[in-house]
């Protein structure tokens, strides 16, 4: 006897919309997975000689043109990475890597940092997002805060590793995102930006934890004495980063 919506008596309609159901559900699977490797890929493993490892399935590269004439083609083979000193602590893929040289900019761990690009970020006016008070005058330090222009800034070992002289703002967020300090160097005084999560700003002195007094004169040094850009952004939150484990040898140290 046949009913309504069977196409033999061993298929029906809500069978078959049943498997082009899955069918559909399996292709977007695959496509959702495959443009998840659209970025990060190809990985590269740094304990067995920076192999490339393809991981499946990667995407054709697409290319996407940006706002400023420029374009990105993503996954890009030919990335480029930071250039890290290490060592594998282990003989397996995966294994923790230890600095070699100078921990503070070996750029692995807590010190490791992306290549984003070397320009400033632009507001939608043309001008950097980040600046100086100095430039950005229509900004200032609210009243009922402590204004850190002309404090001494203490590293983690109590010393004084220069003065503060700036605020640089961004100007979209509206916050302040570095303190300019000026350090004394063996070739004079030199100024360098300190981020401000790694500073604790109080009435008589600025406090940083991540690094110590001696570390400000090696502090990624800008290009520009204005501008900061994405690129120099990452080096130098990298190298306070890496001072949380690497300014002093105990530090890296097993706790017990």
């Amino acid at each position: 006897m046949q009913t309504v919506g069977n196409i033999t008596s061993y298929i029906d309609l809500a069978q078959l919309l049943l498997y082009v159901f899955w069918i559909f559900f399996a292709g977007l699977i695959y496509y959702l997975v495959q443009e998840n490797h659209r970025e990060g890929y190809p990985m590269e493993s740094s304990s067995s000689g920076r192999a490339v490892v393809k991981g499946w399935p990667i995407p054709e590269p697409k290319t996407f043109k940006l706002e400023n004439g420029k374009s990105v083609t993503v996954p890009d083979l030919a990335r480029k990475e930071p250039p890290y000193s290490g060592r594998s602590t282990g003989y397996g893929s995966g294994a923790p890597l230890e600095p070699t040289g100078d921990p503070m900019k070996a750029a692995i761990g807590a010190g490791a940092y992306s290549m984003r690009e070397d320009v400033p970020e632009m507001s939608l006016h043309g001008t950097p997002v980040i600046q100086p008070l100095r430039i950005a005058s229509a900004y200032t330090v609210a009243p009922q805060d402590v204004d850190p222009r002309g404090l001494p800034v203490m590293g983690g070992d109590g010393k004084q590793g220069g003065t503060v002289k700036d605020i640089w703002i961004d100007s979209t967020e509206m916050m302040f995102r570095y303190l300019e300090v000026e350090t004394q160097t063996s070739s004079g005084p030199r100024h360098v930006l300190l981020p401000m999560p790694f500073a604790l700003v109080r009435r008589n002195q600025v406090e940083v934890h991540a690094i110590y007094g001696r570390h400000f004169a090696d502090v990624p040094q800008l290009r520009s004495a204005d501008q900061i850009t994405k690129l120099e952004e990452e080096k130098i939150s990298a190298y306070f980063g890496g001072g949380t484990l690497y300014a002093d040898s105990q530090r890296s140290q097993p706790l017990i």
